[in-house]
């Protein structure tokens, strides 16, 4: 039963009414009752609108997806029946409405597109009026409403690209419609381009550089204010991808607002694409901006910045030390043409490992980094090989000539393969001793050689061709070279940390390929049993590895066409400073052992038999002595020495005396040099009678010395010495480190010590000893003084190789050249300073 106040008279609005009341008092199923008795009597043509007022009672009444699935078979079957066009208009609006409610935009906004192209452009819609005015309903401006709410959507699922697209379709709105949509325009693009600029930077730091290039995109469409930095960002993301055109483009862009921060991102851009000189310009200009500007932050921003000219300079610097490193002349192993360090430099400042180092010294000079480019760029490959007749020469290939030019001739072929290796092998630039030394000019001759060593020491390889070496080459080919036997081939073996072995047929020995042979296991074991060096020693050696004896020993079977080349090929092993002066023949060895012997006061160079050199009597007049094993005395072991030591204390009575001995040998200066003559430090014993014991072939006599404190000593010599004047001559025990033995708490392992390991050789250095090799050196126990001094009495007793000296008429003396060494017995316990006498002589 209604109540009376909807008893009204039966018609389709009264019904309507009635069910619209019964709504508000929540009756839903009342009011959808009355509604079916409206329908009933109305015209078929109002069916529709009545059944789509219908469904709006059943949105009302909040079941909302019951009405949407009527509105949506209402306007089905209303667009099927071509029926009144304002009323499916209406029910495509009324679905919009419904979706939205639900936030279903993606469906909404199609309904509103469909409606907006149904609705009466020039007339009114009397069902709409109706509808609208019956539940208060506003459809101007729905389109734009749905949009933003699918905006908001798409921003809260993360898919702000794809909300920006209807954002940017809601601007280009006509102003009338978006009036007051425009603060949520504003807000909401500001908020989507702060987004798109974070997750454009995440996907940068990703390396995902395409997303990077979308969202930073995507950003710069809402003209945002940061857009400065967006097109920089994006900018740098197309560079990443190698878009240089359109990352050349933002980063111009960006200069016309911010010269400063665009200039950089223009500067980065071309550094990538490789155009250095116009990075290095738009670095400058950056620069520039800088320095003209009046904000104090900006000029103290442009002290962080380091200009081109300054890093010029510092390359300048390195490349002038670099090439002080470099031989002087070296072959350009494309062209083929001989380069000074003038032109590689200029050449080195035409390549874009130049340009790219300037371009990217920003901020802060890397020397490190300089360094590498300079020594990649520099780096030059040298040749090892013995001379072959008449090799091409400095003034054959220098008169503008190219290598590749050359006759055809079997050495010139040699020097084209080195270059095609070097060149195959990744390097610019060649050495050969052939034609890259002017030796016309004396001054670049010896340059040249004192600066051989160093040069093969600091090359990037050495390739070394064995000419006499077949091909396949077998194990111990090497070593049975003729390359083994020359003097000038043992340093440019030692020197080099990378070296390459070819046989005839520049195939890599024993078929050794893609490694330095130097690494090389059997290579190097080969060479360490013919050398008799350790293999370690061979691949890493520094002059200071080896002992002034072993290095003599190494270059004592090697031989040179010129007789100076047997010293001036050690000047680099001895770090000699020695002057190469060709036509001083045999003397050259001479200044190399003065030299050796001045600087480190090493007296094992005296250790030979043989001929004397015209230099000075104590020096050999060949190398090859050095091929002698010197005597070494047996050794004094710990129980040998304690044996030794009781002995002395009962025989000799006389402690001052015992340290008297010690004083005096202990207080010896080193040996040296001046003016060819010897100043030997040593311990003298005189000789009392001399004689020929046998006469023997070659002129070769046996003589017979009687000598104080020593006994009878015998040896052999050539010469005829003057037996009337015996005390004219003297046996001289000059092993003084020996004699010394271990001090400072330290022990020798081996009495051959470095050439660079000793006391330089002040007579005021009387008193100090050799500093040890780490090698070499173990602890020793601290002992006092008197036990010291018998120690080294115990060693002056035992035997040793003598030099035999015959004193000048001016008081000088000359050594006696003995055929074998002179191995005295020794003093044994009968040490007495009656029998011996410690002094320096000097020694012509």
């Amino acid at each position: 039963m209604y109540p009376k106040s909807l008893l009204l008279q039966s018609s389709p609005i009264g019904y309507i009414a009635m069910a619209i009341a019964l709504l508000g008092q929540g009756d839903r199923d009342g009011a959808l009752c009355t509604f079916d008795l409206a329908i009933h009597d109305c015209e078929l043509h109002d069916v529709r609108c009545l059944l789509l007022l219908k469904s709006i009672l059943v949105s009302k009444s909040g079941n909302h997806e019951e009405a949407i699935k009527r509105v949506e078979h209402l306007a089905a079957r209303t667009n099927n029946h071509n029926d009144d066009d304002s009323t499916y208009l209406y029910t495509q609006g009324r679905a919009s409405l419904l979706y939205m409610k639900q936030g279903n935009y993606r469906r909404a906004i199609p309904l509103i597109e469909r409606a907006k192209e149904l609705a009466p452009k020039h007339k009114q819609c009397p069902p709409l009026q109706t509808i609208s005015l019956i539940f208060g309903w506003n459809f101007n401006g729905l389109a734009i409403l749905a949009q933003q709410g699918l905006c908001e959507t798409l921003y809260a699922e993360e898919c702000t690209t794809k909300a920006v697209e209807i954002l940017l379709d809601i601007i280009r709105t006509p102003e009338e419609e978006i009036q007051g949509s425009k603060d949520w325009i504003d807000d909401f693009s500001k908020k989507c381009a702060t987004t798109l600029e974070r997750v454009g930077d995440e996907a940068f730091r990703s390396i995902k550089h395409d997303d990077a290039i979308t969202q930073y995109t995507a950003a710069l469409s809402l003209n945002p204010p940061s857009r400065v930095g967006l097109l920089i960002k994006r900018s740098r993301a197309l560079a990443a991808k190698g878009l240089w055109k359109d990352a050349l483009q933002d980063a111009g862009e960006a200069v016309e607002v911010d010269p400063i921060r665009g200039y950089e991102a223009k500067h980065a851009v071309l550094h990538g694409a490789k155009r250095y000189d116009e990075a290095i310009d738009a670095f400058k200009s950056m620069l520039l901006v800088m320095e003209r500007s009046d904000d104090s932050a900006i000029k103290q921003l442009r002290k962080s910045y380091i200009p081109p000219s300054e890093t010029v300079a510092a390359i300048d610097h390195i490349v002038r030390a670099t090439l002080e490193s470099c031989p002087l002349v070296v072959i350009d192993v494309i062209r083929g043409h001989l380069c000074g360090g003038s032109e590689r430099k200029r050449l080195f400042e035409d390549d874009p490992s130049f340009k790219e180092l300037i371009s990217c010294t920003t901020r802060k000079l890397d020397n490190e980094r300089i360094k590498q480019v300079v020594a990649r760029f520099f780096g030059y490959v040298m040749f090892s090989h013995t001379w072959q007749g008449e090799e091409p020469l400095f003034q054959d290939v220098n008169v503008g000539k190219s290598i590749w030019d050359l006759p055809d001739t079997p050495q010139n072929e040699k020097l084209r393969n080195f270059c095609k290796e070097a060149r195959r092998l990744g390097h610019n630039w060649a050495w050969s001793d052939t034609c890259c030394i002017d030796k016309n000019t004396s001054t670049i001759l010896n340059q040249s050689l004192t600066s051989m060593y160093r040069w093969y020491a600091e090359s990037t390889a050495t390739l070394v061709f064995l000419a006499g070496v077949a091909h396949p080459s077998k194990l111990g080919d090497l070593t049975r070279s003729h390359w083994m036997t020359r003097a000038w081939t043992l340093q440019e073996l030692l020197a080099p940390k990378v070296i390459f072995f070819y046989d005839s047929e520049w195939k890599p020995y024993l078929g050794i390929t893609g490694v330095n042979h130097k690494k090389s296991p059997e290579i190097m074991q080969e060479l360490a049993d013919a050398v008799k060096i350790s293999d370690r020693t061979i691949a890493t050696f520094s002059p200071d590895d080896l002992g002034v004896r072993e290095k003599l020993r190494l270059a004592s079977t090697r031989d040179a066409t010129r007789k100076e080349d047997i010293a001036y090929s050690l000047i680099g092993i001895f770090k000699s400073d020695i002057k190469p002066h060709y036509g001083e023949g045999a003397e050259a060895l001479g200044h190399l052992l003065e030299e050796v012997v001045a600087r480190s006061g090493e007296v094992t160079v005296l250790a030979w038999s043989g001929k004397s050199s015209s230099y000075n009597s104590c020096l050999p007049a060949s190398i090859s002595v050095y091929n002698q094993t010197p005597y070494k005395p047996p050794s004094l072991e710990e129980e040998v020495m304690e044996t030794r030591m009781r002995e002395l204390r009962r025989k000799l009575s006389q402690r001052e005396e015992v340290l008297k001995i010690s004083y005096q040998i202990g207080s010896l200066p080193p040996a040296r040099f001046a003016t060819r003559r010897l100043y030997l430090p040593c311990i003298a014993f005189s000789v009392k009678r001399l004689g020929i014991q046998e006469l023997r072939s070659d002129n070769e006599k046996l003589y017979r010395a009687r000598v104080p404190g020593l006994g009878d000593v015998k040896f052999t010599s050539t010469d005829d010495l003057p037996l009337q004047q015996p005390r004219k001559f003297v046996f001289a025990h000059p092993w003084i480190h020996y004699i010394r033995g271990p001090s400072d708490g330290v022990t020798w392992g081996d009495d051959s010590v470095s050439d660079t390991e000793s006391n330089t050789g002040s007579d005021s250095d009387a008193g100090s000893d050799h500093v040890p090799s780490p090698l070499h050196a173990v602890p020793a126990p601290q002992i006092d003084g008197y036990t010291r001094a018998l120690q080294m009495i115990a060693r002056l007793g035992q035997p040793f190789n003598a030099l035999l000296l015959l004193q000048q008429p001016n008081g000088e003396y000359k050594r006696v050249a003995a055929e074998n060494e002179i191995i005295v017995s020794g003093l044994g316990a009968g040490v007495t300073s009656k029998v011996i006498e410690v002094k320096v002589l000097e020694v012509l």
